[in-house]
């Protein structure tokens, strides 16, 4: 595999990790009412486990209330269900075929959690970078090892990896920073 097939690879692996933790972030509730909030909670509905989002509407009316309206009246419980056990720290509250969901205002202990809850999904992210790096970095070696890159193109290719990780890495550092500052709004 020649050496740009590698680092299309591995940069391809990298935003792919970017996106996963933008999308954990977004579970990360900040006082403020938003459909991201709970979309990809998984419901256990139809003998299977299955995004929220896929099973009913979801929208924020006001600034600090989100409505889940199943599109089956059949899943009105198991949604329900699902939403009392998240991690959230949100009652649903069942009014017919629709689910309100109430979103109360963060204390300063609140925040401090989910600061830190933030940083460690950030950390897994960088974390996973790193490992794609390492795959890359090995693919790289034994490319070269077998004779199908020369030992320039190993060179180049290690610092092309190393520079795709340190702008993933920052990538996740500026969302670590936008979501801080967004929790911290009062």
């Amino acid at each position: 595999m020649p050496s740009d097939e590698i680092l299309l690879e591995t940069e391809e692996k990298m935003e792919k990790t970017l996106r996963k933790v933008e999308e954990d972030f977004h579970g990360v509730r900040t006082g403020k009412a938003s459909p991201q909030l709970v979309e990809n909670l998984r419901v256990d509905a139809y003998g299977t486990s299955m995004r929220l989002k896929e099973l009913a509407g979801i929208t924020a009316p006001e600034p600090r209330l989100l409505l889940v309206q199943p599109w089956d009246a059949a899943n009105v419980d198991p949604v329900r269900k699902a939403l009392e056990e998240s991690q959230l720290g949100i009652t649903p509250q069942v009014d017919g075929k629709l689910i309100r969901l109430p979103i109360p205002q963060l204390s300063e202990e609140r925040r401090r959690d989910l600061i830190k809850l933030i940083g460690k999904l950030a950390e897994d992210g960088r974390v996973a970078i790193r490992h794609e790096r390492r795959h890359g970095l090995e693919t790289l070696k034994k490319e070269q090892k077998d004779g199908k890159i020369t030992e320039d193109e190993l060179s180049l290719g290690e610092k092309e990896i190393q520079k795709l990780t340190d702008q993933y890495v920052s990538k996740i550092d500026a969302l670590v920073s936008g979501k801080e500052a967004e929790l911290l709004k009062v």
